[in-house]
């Protein structure tokens, strides 16, 4: 009722895709630049699976994100036999490998991307072609993803995957199999990804290279470091700071991306630890102080009741 709601959706788009690098590197201690091809490979299934072998939204958006969580899992496999910057390469390199296939494949159409892909009926019941049932599908992926990842974390494979990577080692000699927990790690990660490529190929109905490009991966992270590593609700405060730039500061032109530069080198050196962490902390101070200072009115009752 107040906002586009095709500025909502494409808040919500991002901040599920940012929470799949949030989630690896967060909570798995896994740096993963290789977000884009995953996102990238569910939106083009999604497309092709809609325009060309005419399947309803759901199953395309399944056969989009169950593809990716297959790529995603090769990825892993050669990411996780190396550790810091070695294995951030790796998932880079596996991206450019992903996009180039991307620009020579015939079904992609190359520079032109897939265009024009019906939205259709969801179930066969909600009509897509209206805004506001998307963003309500939008809003319901969401909160399913947000949920289910603070579900997770909170079980004791999350506990686990966090005691990983706070002390690998420790981990190893309790017994834990590191790489496999790893692997998972990545399947999750690429679930959110997927699901944030295959809905913005409905939602805006296309799907092209940009989506493939490593420079997605790049807004992955910048979203991820302004909203605050390690929270869940990091990603969507980092997705509505950078859709939001994107779409108001849009009449700068090539400007916009010297200000998103600007905007990340002031929350690394003024926020490192993001938003949402800098405003936890800020919370917890103002009510210490304020605790404080009602404590500091309580006069003490003097003997006789005076």
């Amino acid at each position: 009722m107040i906002f586009y709601p095709v500025y909502l959706i494409k808040i919500f788009c991002f901040a599920i895709f940012a929470a799949s690098f949030n989630f690896l590197l967060g909570f798995a201690g896994i740096v993963s630049f290789g977000q884009a091809a995953l996102f990238g490979t569910a939106a083009y299934l999604t497309a092709y699976g809609i325009k060309a072998w005419a399947l309803s939204p759901e199953l395309a958006i399944l056969l989009g994100t169950a593809a990716t969580v297959l790529l995603g899992l090769a990825m892993g496999a050669l990411a996780i036999r190396r550790r810091g910057i070695y294995q951030a390469m790796i998932t880079l390199a596996v991206a450019q490998m992903v996009y180039f296939v991307y620009v020579q494949a015939e079904f992609t159409h190359g520079e032109d991307g897939i265009q024009s892909v019906p939205r259709g009926l969801l179930f066969g019941l909600f009509d897509l072609r209206d805004d506001r049932a998307v963003y309500a599908l939008a809003a319901v992926l969401l909160l399913a993803v947000f949920f289910g990842l603070r579900l997770l974390l909170a079980s004791p494979f999350g506990m686990v995957l966090v005691a990983i990577r706070d002390d690998e080692r420790r981990a190893l000699s309790l017994g834990y199999d590191v790489n496999a927990f790893k692997l998972a790690a990545f399947g999750i990660a690429s679930v959110c990804a997927g699901l944030a490529g295959s809905l913005s190929a409905v939602v805006f109905q296309l799907a092209t290279l940009s989506g493939a490009h490593w420079h997605l991966s790049g807004e992955a992270v910048l979203m991820a470091l302004i909203g605050g590593i390690g929270t869940l609700t990091g990603p969507l405060v980092g997705a509505i700071a950078l859709v939001t730039m994107q779409n108001f500061l849009a009449p700068f032109g090539a400007w916009v991306l010297v200000i998103q530069g600007a905007v990340f080198v002031i929350c690394v050196l003024a926020f490192r630890e993001g938003f949402v962490a800098r405003g936890m902390e800020s919370q917890r101070l103002l009510l210490s102080a304020l605790t404080a200072w009602l404590a500091s009115r309580k006069r003490p009752v003097p003997e006789g009741g005076r």
